[in-house]
């Protein structure tokens, strides 16, 4: 035995032909046959290339655990914790009343950085009430203006 055929044994470098047996596989079982209605090209392709409906496990779990978190800051120190509802795929409603005008508006640019980073929206749906949504949230519809124009 060469010493090359050595190293092989050794690593196990050759195929070991005998120990790998192949399962005998069965002949597929015929169904009966249906008559086929005559079906144009098309509609026979259409048909071909429809997925079925499967939906990923995350994106199942993510509709079920889908959550809407109201948060009434006091300073603007909490905008953070209010951007980790954001990073979490959360939708916050956002209050300002109970804060001074300048931390409202720091809070609103610190929330809007974060909504254009995570490809989210934020729309103001009240007096000093605004929407933070995540991209996997669709707002639809929209609310009157007039309620806050003087502002």
């Amino acid at each position: 035995m060469s010493m090359k055929n050595k190293i092989k044994n050794f690593f196990y470098l050759e195929e070991e032909d005998e120990e790998v047996q192949q399962p005998v596989s069965q002949p597929p079982v015929k169904q009966q046959e249906q008559p086929v209605k005559s079906r144009t090209k098309k509609e026979r392709k259409v048909e071909q290339e429809t997925p079925f409906n499967v939906v990923s496990i995350q994106s199942a779990n993510s509709l079920k655990n889908s959550k809407v978190v109201i948060v009434e800051p006091r300073v603007y120190a909490e905008a953070q914790d209010i951007a980790e509802h954001l990073k979490n795929k959360r939708a916050i409603i956002v209050n300002l009343q109970r804060i001074d005008r300048e931390q409202g508006v720091r809070i609103i640019d610190f929330l809007s950085g974060t909504v254009y980073a995570l490809a989210g929206d934020i729309q103001r749906i009240g007096t000093d009430i605004f929407l933070c949504t995540p991209e996997n949230v669709e707002v639809s519809g929209e609310i009157s203006n007039y309620l806050y124009d003087d502002i």
